[in-house]
C-alpha cells in the first residue's frame, strides 16, 4: 500500500507506569543485588549478628504494653471532634496530650496560647520545651537555658564569636502612639531619658524619619521619679514603596508607581518596645502622659497596645548577616535614604539578583541602629525550591548555586507575588494573614517532585492553594541592626507578625543558628559589656520583684536539703543601704574613722559629741532613700555639681574636649581635689555609675559580690613582683558569716566587726556586683554599680601616691565574693567615661 512520503507517522510514547512491579524490578537487577550482597558478606565475614556492645540492654523488646497504649491513643485520636472540643463538650474529654497538641498546632493571627493558670506560651514553646529548661517568668513560659547545671558558657561564646545564635524575644511587647509629631515629641520628653530632642541634630533627623531607632530609659512623668525600664522606640518612615513589587505593575495611567507618602504630616506613628516585667507599669505611665497632654492641648493621641500581634527574633554573632542571607529573599525594600540603604526593587529589571543581594550584601553598608523595612518571601518555600532544584541539577551539573535558585524563584510571574491585600508591618493592628500551613507546602513540594520524575497523576487537579490569597507567601518584616558604641555587639533583630514566627524559626535553626535561652542571653550581654534588664537595673521595681521571686525559689530549694549540708546563706538582693556606712569621715583609713567615732553594740557608728559625723545608722534605716544611677553624662555632671567639696576626678565622656591622658598629668587638678571629702547629696541620695571589673591577676567575681575601697598598701601588695600569697588580704572566717545579718526575711543589714583583728581586714563597701563574670571568656569581666563620689576619692588617693607613669584610667578596687574570705584586686572601668550614654541594653 502506497503512503504519502510527506506525512510522518506519530507514535505516542506511553508515560511511565504509575506503579512499579517490585518483583520484576528485582529480577532485572539481580546481578547488582548479588554483587552488593557478596561485598557485605565479605566485610562481615558472614556474621550478620549485631555486636554485643551495640545491643540495647533494656526491656525495649517487650513492647506489649507500649502497643496497648498506642492502640488506646489511636482510638482516642480517632474520636477527636474539633468542633466539640472547641465548644467545650465535656462528655468525651480528650486526653491532655491530644488537647494540648490541637491547641498548640493552631496558628491564629494574634494572641498567645494560655495555660490553665493564664500563663502565656510562645509560638515556639513546643520546640523549646523539648530541648530547654523552661521557667515561669513575667507571665510567660520562657526557655531558661539548655539542660544541665547551668554550664556551657565557653561553647556559647564560641558560637557567638565564630557563628550565630538566635533567641525568641517575642515576650517583648510594643505600644503604638499615633498623633501629631510635636505632641508625640512632647510626650517623649516627659517620660524618656534621654529624649529624642536631646540628641544631635543629624541623629534626631534620622530618628524622626524612621531610618534609625533609639534607646532610652522610661520613667514616670513626675520629677525625680523612679525609672521603669529601658525601652527601644522607632518611628514609622515617611515614605514607602506602594504597589511596586512587580516590575511590570503599572497604574491606570500606564506609568510605574512612585514613592507615595503613607504618613501624613499631621499623623505620625511611634512604637515603644517594653520588657514584659515592666509592661504594666510602662503602659500606665505612657497612658497617663498621653492623657495629661490631651487635657493640656485638647488634641488626643491614639494609644493602643500591640501585645500578642508582633514577634521579635534576636540573631547575634559574627555570622548573623550570613545567616540572614540564607533565609531572607527580599522582594522589595522601602528605604531611600543614604543613612542605611539605597532604594531598590528586586523583582524585575535587568539586575534583579544584584539588587536583591545588595540589600544584605555588606554589613558596612548599613549603619548602626538602622531600621530596614522589607517584604520577604516565605523562607520555607525558598528552602523547598532550592532543595528541589538541587536534586534536579545534581543529575546533570552536579549542584546548584544559591543565585540560580533565586533566579528560579524570580522567574515566576510577578503577579504571584503581587496582592493588594499585602499590608505593611505597621498596619499589623488591622490584621495580617498567617502563612500557609506546612501540610500545604509539603503537598506542593511533593507534586513538584512527581513532575520531575514524570509520574504526576493526571487525574489530580490543580492545588487548592491557588484559591488562597497570594499574599500568604509574602511577609512584611523590619530589620534592626544592633551594634553597641564600643562595637562589641554584633546582631540583628527581626520584627515580624506573631503568626509568622514558626515559618522563620525553623529555617533559622536549619541554616546553622544555635538557639539560646535567658541564661545564655545574659552571658552574652556581660561578655560584650552591655547591661541586661532587670539584673543590672536595681533602681527599678522590676528588679525588686525579680530578686524576690529568685530568693523564694532559692529558699525552697535550700529547704529541701538537710541543715548540715546547707551552704552559707547570703543576701540574694544586695543590701544597698550598707553603702552609707562608707561615709564615716571621708578618709579611706578605717583607723581614722574609729578614732573619730565609736562602735555601738549593734555595730552602728555613733557620732561624737561635737557632731562631726552624721549618724549613719539612722540614714541607712531610712526607707525614703532611693538608688540613683547616672546613665548619661549630663545626669552625672548635674549630680556632681549639687554636691559640695568638688572638684571630683570624674570625667564624663570627653571633658572639655580634652583627652583623658591630659588630666592624668594635670597636677593642679589633682591638688585641687586633694581636700575632697566624700559627702552625701542634700537629699541624701547616692549616685551610682556602672563599672566593668577585670581581675588584676586572677579571680572570678560572682553575682552579689561586694566591692570595697582598698588602702594603697593593698595595691602595692598585689602589684609587687613578689609571689608571697600568704600575705594576701583575707577576713576571718567567723566574720564572714556575720558580715551581713538578716534582720527579717529579705532584709539584710551590714554589721561592723567588734573584734580588733577583724577590724584590720575591714574595707569600706562602695558597691556590689550585679552580673558575675562569665566563665570561659578570654577576658572575663563583671558588671557592678559603685558610688561615683567614692570612686572619685579612690582615684584621687591613688593618683596622688603614684608616679605619673603608673597612673591609669582604671581604678583599683577590692572585690570579695560573699561565700569567700579572700579579697581580689580588680580594675574598675567607669562606662560613662567612655561613651556619652549608657542606655543601651540587650
Amino acid at each position: 500500500m502506497a503512503t504519502d512520503g510527506s506525512k510522518q507517522w506519530r507514535v505516542e510514547v506511553p508515560p511511565p507506569p504509575r506503579t512499579l512491579n517490585v518483583q520484576k524490578f528485582a529480577e532485572s537487577r539481580a546481578v547488582e543485588l548479588e554483587s552488593l550482597h557478596s561485598i557485605v558478606a565479605n566485610r562481615l565475614t558472614n556474621d550478620y549478628r549485631s555486636r554485643r556492645n551495640k545491643r540495647r540492654r533494656t526491656t525495649g523488646f517487650d513492647n506489649r504494653c507500649a502497643n496497648n497504649r498506642h492502640r488506646k491513643r489511636q482510638k482516642s485520636a480517632g474520636r477527636v471532634d474539633l468542633k466539640k472540643s472547641e465548644t467545650g463538650d465535656k462528655l468525651k474529654k480528650l486526653p491532655r496530650r491530644i488537647r494540648r497538641r490541637i491547641e498548640l498546632q493552631k496558628n491564629p493571627e494574634c494572641g498567645f496560647c494560655n495555660s490553665g493558670d493564664g500563663t502565656k506560651r510562645l509560638r515556639t514553646h513546643v520546640w523549646h520545651a523539648k530541648r530547654f529548661t523552661m521557667t515561669k517568668l513575667w507571665g510567660f513560659y520562657l526557655p531558661l537555658g539548655l539542660h544541665g547545671r547551668g554550664r556551657g558558657s565557653r561553647a556559647l561564646l564560641k558560637w557567638y564569636k565564630q557563628g550565630a545564635v538566635v533567641h525568641d524575644a517575642s515576650y517583648y511587647s510594643a505600644v503604638q502612639l499615633a498623633g501629631p509629631e510635636d505632641l508625640l515629641l512632647s510626650i517623649l520628653d516627659m517620660v524618656l531619658t534621654p529624649s529624642p530632642a536631646a540628641h544631635a541634630e543629624d541623629v534626631s533627623k534620622h530618628l524622626l524619619a524612621g531610618d534609625a531607632y533609639g534607646s532610652a530609659i522610661l520613667h514616670h512623668d513626675s520629677a525625680d521619679s523612679q525609672i521603669i525600664c529601658p525601652v527601644t522606640y522607632m518611628w514609622r518612615p515617611f515614605h514607602q514603596q506602594v504597589n511596586d513589587i512587580g516590575a511590570g505593575h503599572t497604574n491606570s495611567d500606564g506609568n510605574n508607581e512612585k514613592l507615595r507618602a503613607v504618613c501624613p504630616t499631621d499623623k505620625h506613628q511611634l512604637w515603644i518596645w517594653i520588657h514584659p516585667s515592666a509592661f504594666g507599669e510602662g503602659y500606665a505611665a505612657l497612658k497617663s502622659a498621653c492623657q495629661a497632654k490631651a487635657d493640656e492641648t485638647g488634641v488626643t493621641v491614639d494609644f493602643i497596645s500591640l501585645e500578642g500581634q508582633l514577634a521579635r527574633l534576636e540573631v547575634m554573632g559574627s555570622k548573623a548577616l550570613q545567616l540572614l542571607k540564607k533565609i531572607l529573599n527580599p522582594i522589595t525594600c522601602f528605604s531611600e535614604d543614604s543613612w542605611q540603604l539605597k532604594k531598590c526593587s528586586v523583582v524585575g529589571g535587568d539586575n534583579s539578583n544584584e539588587s536583591r543581594q545588595r540589600v544584605l550584601q555588606k554589613e558596612d553598608c548599613i549603619s548602626s541602629h538602622a531600621v530596614v523595612p522589607l517584604i520577604v518571601a516565605d523562607p520555607r518555600s525558598l528552602r523547598g525550591l532550592l532543595e528541589d532544584k538541587t536534586k534536579e541539577q545534581s543529575v546533570s551539573t552536579g549542584g546548584l548555586d544559591r543565585n540560580e535558585g533565586l533566579s528560579a524563584l524570580q522567574s515566576k510571574p510577578a503577579e504571584e507575588y503581587t496582592s493588594s491585600n499585602c499590608k505593611d508591618l505597621w498596619d499589623v493592628s488591622k490584621g495580617i494573614h498567617p502563612p500557609l500551613e506546612e501540610s500545604v507546602l509539603c503537598m506542593e513540594r511533593h507534586h513538584r517532585r512527581l513532575d520531575f520524575f514524570c509520574i504526576k497523576d493526571k487525574t489530580f487537579g490543580p492545588l487548592h492553594i491557588s484559591t488562597i490569597a497570594k499574599c500568604l507567601r509574602l511577609c512584611p518584616i523590619i530589620l534592626l541592626r544592633n551594634t553597641s558604641q564600643a562595637g562589641s555587639l554584633q546582631g540583628w533583630s527581626i520584627i515580624l507578625p506573631l503568626s509568622w514566627v514558626k515559618a522563620f524559626w525553623i529555617p533559622l535553626i536549619s541554616a546553622g543558628a544555635h538557639a539560646v535561652g535567658l541564661r545564655e542571653k545574659h552571658w552574652i550581654a556581660c561578655d560584650v559589656g552591655l547591661p541586661d534588664f532587670p539584673s543590672d537595673f536595681p533602681d527599678s521595681r522590676a528588679y525588686s520583684h525579680f530578686k524576690e521571686t529568685e530568693a523564694a525559689a532559692i529558699n525552697r530549694k535550700m529547704g529541701l536539703r538537710p541543715p548540715a549540708v546547707r551552704p552559707l546563706k547570703v543576701p540574694n538582693k544586695p543590701p544597698w543601704n550598707s553603702i552609707y556606712f562608707a561615709f564615716e569621715k571621708g578618709s579611706p583609713q578605717v583607723n581614722e574613722a574609729h578614732s573619730s567615732s565609736s562602735i555601738a553594740s549593734d555595730g552602728s557608728i555613733m557620732p561624737k559629741a561635737n557632731g562631726e559625723i552624721t549618724d549613719i545608722s539612722s540614714i541607712a534605716h531610712n526607707g525614703s532613700l532611693s538608688i540613683f544611677v547616672a546613665r548619661t553624662s549630663n545626669m552625672l555632671s548635674e549630680f556632681l555639681n549639687e554636691i559640695p567639696g568638688g572638684p571630683f576626678l570624674l570625667f564624663p565622656y570627653g571633658p572639655d574636649g580634652k583627652s583623658f591622658s591630659s588630666f592624668v598629668t594635670d597636677e593642679m587638678k589633682i591638688s585641687q581635689a586633694s581636700n575632697m571629702v566624700p559627702s552625701l547629696n542634700p537629699d541624701k541620695r547616692l549616685c551610682y555609675v556602672r563599672v566593668r571589673l577585670h581581675a588584676y591577676r586572677e579571680g572570678v567575681f560572682e553575682e552579689g559580690a561586694v566591692v570595697c575601697a582598698p588602702y594603697f598598701s593593698d595595691i602595692a601588695l598585689w602589684t609587687s613582683r613578689s609571689e608571697n600569697n600568704e600575705a594576701k588580704l583575707q577576713i576571718p572566717q567567723p566574720f564572714m558569716s556575720s558580715y551581713f545579718i538578716e534582720q527579717s526575711p529579705g532584709n539584710w543589714e551590714f554589721q561592723l566587726p567588734d573584734d580588733p583583728v577583724a577590724r584590720e581586714s575591714y574595707r569600706r563597701p562602695i558597691g556590689f556586683v550585679t552580673t558575675g563574670s562569665v566563665r570561659g571568656s578570654k577576658k572575663p569581666a563583671a558588671v557592678a554599680l559603685c558610688v561615683a563620689v567614692l570612686l572619685a576619692q579612690l582615684r584621687q588617693d591613688q593618683w596622688s601616691q603614684m608616679p605619673v607613669k603608673r597612673r591609669r584610667k582604671e581604678i583599683y578596687v577590692l572585690t570579695r565574693n560573699l561565700r569567700s574570705t579572700a579579697f581580689r584586686l580588680a580594675l574598675a572601668t567607669i562606662v560613662i567615661e567612655g561613651q556619652e550614654e549608657d542606655v543601651e541594653y540587650i
